[in-house]
């Protein structure tokens, strides 16, 4: 297989080796099987050494559960990154146990008694070309994505590299309890937190960290805890109308196009709330065939966020109501469903403090930060949802990046010294909570 070169051998080369086999969300076959290559080989060697292995490495369906997927693609694009990750060469083994978009990886190394702590990191890719110029650093040195029209432009690659180090790291060191890696799918389209979170392996976890780099963060500065992500709602609407000729019969037509026009506009104009924050996009339209055809179907992708879970809820529903509501004053019938949501959670005051402390630290952290409003969205408030539910503390870290151009742009890139700052401030805060553990209830 041809991924890169030699096997990865520090936490950059294992960043620009998953940098250049991008894949979409629940279609991650060839990551998941180059995550579990890493891992056998970690393993391998840390027994080698003599400090033990890793105790377990659950794939796909075994690390979640299937039954909580979201925003799972269709069974063609499923099937064609499937036939493209075993044409690059991903093991069979994993195949098997991934097919049908069930990717992702769990890694659980138990030494004894002591608290149970959660790394969480994701894996997926966007649908973003990549560029190809010399001013690119991926195209300039010879790491560029290898998948025209897909590319990590969102720093994942540096997550999975980051998660992969931070676990070698920990199996060569002296600690007592259990330490569990969890590479999210999906993510993306907030589709792989919610299986995981309601998986095997987070219900002992006493503290969950989860970590991103960059997010307007510069290099030298790490963000102990975020707080205020907004609660998201990925919503589909499919328009159905009844097809007849603009010009001879128009009368005789009931126009999709329009009742769209109606619903796209009049969800704009949903009232803001005064509890907080709400947002609404809509963000896709595909209707129509001709410009003498009124138009018997049309698709909407819309979204909605809140500063709360029960303010995306609100938003969320009136954009339901707009759309039935437009679509019956055009004589249309709309189909609604949620693609797939996240919940808000805000990072522990304890938990913070631990990772605030650890930072100060850590050579090449200029300015720890304790905590900053995410303004954005994440489903690894799922996971961080179901620790803090059970009495445990969770935390979201940002490791700040110089990059030149904005996430999900085909310029994004790293600024590859703050990976091992990310390794070392999350190996750092392990020992401690291995030593000193924060609890928020247990």
């Amino acid at each position: 297989m041809d991924t890169g070169g030699t096997a990865p051998s520090t936490v950059v080369d294992r960043r620009r080796r998953f940098h250049r086999v991008p894949e979409p969300a629940w279609c991650e076959f060839l990551t998941t099987s180059l995550i579990v290559d890493e891992l056998e080989r970690i393993d391998d060697e840390s027994q080698a050494a003599g400090t033990g292995g890793l105790d377990e490495i659950a794939v796909g369906r075994t690390a979640m559960d299937p039954e909580a997927r979201m925003a799972v693609p269709e069974t063609e694009t499923l099937e064609t990154w499937f036939e493209r990750a075993r044409e690059r060469g991903a093991r069979e083994d994993v195949l098997e146990r991934t097919e049908g978009g069930y990717t992702g990886v769990v890694a659980r190394v138990e030494r004894g008694a002591g608290p149970s702590v959660g790394l969480r990191v994701d894996i997926d890719g966007l649908l973003i070309e990549e560029a190809s110029d010399e001013d690119h650093r991926p195209a300039r040195e010879g790491f560029r994505s290898d998948h025209e029209g897909l590319m990590h432009a969102c720093g994942h690659d540096a997550h999975v590299a980051i998660g992969l180090t931070t676990l070698e790291r920990v199996l060569a060191s002296d600690f007592s309890g259990t330490f569990t890696v969890f590479f999210q799918p999906a993510e993306e389209v907030g589709g792989g937190g919610a299986p995981m979170a309601a998986g095997p392996y987070l219900e002992d976890v006493d503290a969950l960290l989860a970590v991103h780099v960059g997010l307007g963060h510069p290099t030298g500065e790490v963000v102990a805890g975020v707080v205020k992500p907004l609660a998201m709602s990925h919503v589909d609407a499919t328009f159905h109308g009844r097809s007849a000729h603009a010009g001879a019969e128009p009368n005789e037509g009931r126009n999709a196009i329009q009742a769209i026009a109606t619903a796209v506009q009049n969800t704009y104009a949903i009232p803001r709330h005064s509890d907080g924050q709400t947002r609404v996009n809509v963000g896709r339209i595909d209707a129509g065939s001709s410009s003498n055809v009124i138009a018997d179907r049309g698709e909407v992708a819309a979204e909605v966020r809140g500063e709360t879970t029960a303010l995306m809820a609100y938003t969320r529903d009136a954009l339901w109501r707009t759309f039935e509501a437009a679509a019956e004053m055009h004589g249309c019938t709309v189909d609604l469903e949620v693609v797939s949501e996240s919940p808000r959670a805000d990072s522990d005051p304890e938990l913070t403090e631990v990772l605030y402390e650890v930072a100060a630290e850590v050579p090449g952290v200029d300015t720890p930060v304790r905590t900053a409003d995410f303004g954005a969205s994440e489903d690894a408030t799922f996971l961080m949802q179901r620790v803090q539910e059970a009495g445990g503390v969770a935390a979201y870290l940002i490791v700040g990046t110089d990059h030149p151009d904005n996430h999900h742009t085909p310029h994004f890139d790293v600024d590859e010294r703050s990976l091992e700052v990310g390794v070392d401030v999350l190996t750092a805060a392990l020992e401690r909570l291995f030593d000193e553990p924060p609890s928020a209830g247990r």
